[in-house]
């Protein structure tokens, strides 16, 4: 079959810089799709993303669909023919529903019984056909929360549609496309070639926007054009090296098309004011990129990208650094006025501020954050002291200036200005810690009093907002409770705190009066012990291990995951699946017998058959060994002893009946299997892992 590039560009006006890179993958997968689906096909797939316009480029594409055999079955021979052999109604039904004539059936035989069967081949569309729909429904799929429309269109899309080239070959494909009917010409840069170009074939796209257009299509080359020269223009400064976050460099990679790195300067004087200060107006207002020596200290200059290869470059980095400056004086203004007033001499000014309608305002979160910070201070062995005072401090840099025109330097500021204020070092990095972890993956606080202040933050929020039926529901969590429910766990797991959560909300429910809910702490601990099944699961450890140790319920998060590593560990070994099989089967007889009212005191004298009574001495053996593991919570020391049960526990019930006639006898045995389950319990209930067979 033959084979061809085809190319399809959709020119717009400003395409919205963070959204660029997730539309032009969704747009990619789209096509990718369609022509899976449609059955076309086809080499590699090409992305090209810019200001301006998406592009995709879809090589070897097969010309046409490949013919498909059909097959449809029509009433039975029986019901065909009458008794002459001539066609019934139900064939010339049949057969006139399908546009032939009853002598163009065929026969299937099937052990059924024989039926009438058309056989064709359908034959494959066009590709030249298929394109021009699947290219809408790609763009009818994309990711855009607000479409607009433009002009007297009735046509939406995230920004205006200007020109489209919907190309197979040489050949241009003029089926509308977004209302407005496909060529063969793209335009270049804004600026230095604000022109349309003709592009003869689909491989010459990319070569004709950047030798004619002044345009570089490709989002990847783009991107890395701006890092090498970001980072060759900050190391030709003496100890200089640019700072580049990848969210930033996407973005200013979605807002040029022909990038040109410029570097600024900026007043010395400004490097008194925090870094992060300085960093957010650069960054999240100019989309600047900045500059630290080989200390990671901060230096005057910062390097900004232009759209545009200037016959004056100065005069861009001239307007750059007036456009920074009054910027940058802000943010020095707001520092010098916030250090006249204390933290301390803030807190009133939160009692304004509603944190939520029936939970009162920030001032009072504050206050029981502060109570319940306290007492897992206490139980963390940290100064209970120190960890109310970061709390009742903790929200107070939100009203100070600088806060309130960079929100995200909430925490960061209040670290800088406890210290200016002379609080305890361990406040001041409490103050920035009580955010820790912002996100998946973020450092967690680094000291206990940080530690105890995150966490009864996030406690207090579960707990007042489960307590008033405010919980998450669906894709809605506007106070992010699965995000603080994470950081609790990753909190208490990775600084191996000794903290169970339910202690932890009951703790929190005494600080409330204004809860509805009953049982709120147990309902918080469920949701919470929830979020571990996400968090096991990118760690690539299975639903199924997870489950086993949340049939137990162990409130205690460190608890909980050494559990989990050691019934991970556990599902290894070799006798595993062969005892997940007894453990369940165990499981049913003990259930189906009455389960809880079954002891498990084991009588010597009514063991009668040897494998019973071989069962019974290791099981002994076994609890002698195991015990003292379980209260040390080394479980996987524990499972490992235990998996040498997998052999006598094979020969009981291979020798062993169980429900034996004489009733002693019977509930004998029953307790034995009762003391063997109850061992595997301690840890995690095993029968839910996966059994041998």
């Amino acid at each position: 079959m033959a084979t061809q590039d085809f190319l399809v560009e959709i020119g717009t006006e400003e395409l919205p810089p963070k959204a660029l890179k997730p539309l032009s993958d969704a747009f990619t997968r789209g096509i990718a799709q369609g022509l899976e689906a449609a059955g076309v096909a086809f080499g590699k797939l090409e992305t090209f993303a810019a200001p301006r316009r998406l592009a995709v480029r879809v090589r070897d594409l097969a010309d046409a669909q490949p013919d498909k055999p059909v097959e449809k079955r029509g009433p039975a021979v029986k019901a065909a023919f009458d008794d002459a052999g001539n066609p019934t109604r139900a064939l010339t039904g049949f057969a006139t529903s399908l546009g032939i004539t009853p002598d163009q059936l065929d026969t299937l035989e099937t052990d059924k019984g024989a039926w009438v069967v058309y056989r064709t081949v359908e034959k494959g569309k066009p590709t030249v056909e298929l394109m021009p729909e699947l290219v809408d429904q790609s763009l009818a799929a994309l990711p855009i929360p607000k479409r607009m429309r433009w002009g007297a269109h009735r046509t939406e899309f995230v920004r205006p549609v200007h020109w489209i080239i919907l190309m197979y070959g040489n050949k241009v494909l003029n089926a509308p496309i977004m209302g407005l009917i496909p060529g063969n010409t793209t335009r270049g840069h804004r600026f230095h070639c604000p022109k349309e170009l003709i592009v003869p074939t689909p491989n010459d796209y990319e070569l004709v926007l950047r030798e004619e257009g002044k345009v570089l299509a490709d989002f990847a080359e783009r991107r890395e054009k701006i890092r090498a020269g970001v980072t060759t223009i900050a190391g030709q400064q003496s100890n200089g090296q640019a700072v580049i976050d990848d969210d930033l460099l996407d973005e200013v990679t979605a807002l040029n098309e022909w990038p040109v790195p410029l570097l600024g300067n900026f007043e010395e004087r400004f490097l008194e004011v925090p870094a992060e200060a300085l960093i957010s107006s650069m960054k999240e207002h100019q989309k600047y990129f900045h500059v630290v020596d080989n200390n990671g200290r901060m230096l005057p200059h910062f390097i900004t990208v232009a759209n545009l290869e200037s016959k004056d470059p100065a005069q861009v980095i001239s307007g750059n650094e007036k456009v920074i400056r009054p910027r940058l004086s802000d943010a020095a203004f707001f520092y010098e006025t916030d250090r006249k007033t204390r933290l301390e001499d803030r807190i009133e000014a939160l009692k304004p501020i509603v944190f939520q309608e029936k939970l009162g305002s920030i001032h009072d979160k504050s206050v029981r954050v502060a109570a319940l910070a306290k007492k897992i201070a206490e139980a963390i062995d940290s100064d209970p002291a120190l960890a109310e005072r970061a709390a009742m401090l903790a929200k107070t840099d939100l009203v100070t200036e600088m806060v309130l025109e960079f929100t995200d330097l909430q925490g960061v500021m209040g670290e800088y200005y406890a210290r200016h204020d002379s609080e305890p070092e361990e406040v001041a990095k409490a103050l920035n810690e009580q955010y820790m972890p912002r996100f998946a993956g973020d450092d967690l606080p680094g000291t206990l009093t940080g530690c105890a202040v995150a966490i009864a933050d996030r406690i207090d929020s579960l707990v007042g907002l489960f307590g008033i039926n405010q919980p998450p529901s669906g894709t809605r969590d506007p106070f992010g409770l699965r995000r603080a429910s994470l950081g609790v766990l990753r909190i208490i797991i990775e600084r191996e705190l000794p903290l169970d959560l339910q202690t932890l909300c009951e703790w929190a429910t005494e600080n409330f009066t204004v809860l509805t809910e009953q049982n709120t702490a147990s309902t918080v601990v469920d949701y919470m012990l929830e979020r571990f099944r996400a968090h096991y699961d990118e760690q690539g450890i299975g639903a199924e291990v997870y489950l086993a140790v949340h049939a137990r319920r162990p409130t205690r998060p460190l608890d909980f995951d050494r559990r989990v590593k050691a019934v991970e560990a556990f599902r290894q070994l070799p006798e595993a699946q062969a005892l997940a099989g007894a453990n369940k089967r165990v499981s049913n007889i003990l259930t189906k017998q009455g389960g809880d009212n079954i002891g498990e005191a084991v009588d010597t004298s009514l063991l009668q058959e040897a494998g019973e009574k071989t069962l019974a001495e290791q099981v002994e053996q076994q609890a002698q060994a195991v015990l003292p593991l379980f209260e040390q919570g080394d479980y996987s020391s524990a499972l490992r002893s235990l998996a040498q049960l997998r052999e006598p526990v094979d020969r009981f019930f291979d020798e062993v009946m169980v429900m034996a006639d004489d009733e002693a006898v019977r509930n004998n045995r029953l307790a034995l299997l009762n003391r063997l389950r109850n061992l595997f319990l301690r840890v995690a209930d095993i029968s839910l892992l996966p059994t041998a067979g």
